[in-house]
């Protein structure tokens, strides 16, 4: 039996459960963590046809992509937003709570 990456298991676990992969990027992006933000990304490219295929769709340099998704990468919002939505994805802003916003 040949042993499979973790990266390889997680992108076929997001390939097939593209719900568990929503959910667990916003749990990231709730705790704030970037540097797994950039893993979890990295993991997505490969279960939406590699870095290349999701590079082309973003209309980015698969190059620039390699490095926004590496472990020092500090993804701008407008890459982060392409990478996103070449996956079918989007960023959104949610309230905290049910409060709205406070004035003044």
């Amino acid at each position: 039996m040949r042993d499979r990456s973790h990266d390889t298991a997680m992108a076929e676990i997001f390939r097939d459960d593209p719900g568990y992969a929503i959910d667990l990027l916003n749990s990231i992006l709730e705790d704030g963590d970037q540097p797994e933000l950039l893993i979890a990304l990295r993991q997505m490219a490969e279960a939406f046809g590699g870095v290349r295929q999701v590079a082309q769709r973003a209309e980015l340099n698969p190059n620039q992509l390699y490095r926004t998704l590496s472990e020092k990468g500090n993804p701008e919002v407008r890459s982060l937003t392409a990478i996103l939505r070449a996956m079918g994805l989007r960023l959104a802003i949610q309230p905290l709570n049910s409060a709205p916003l406070a004035h003044g």
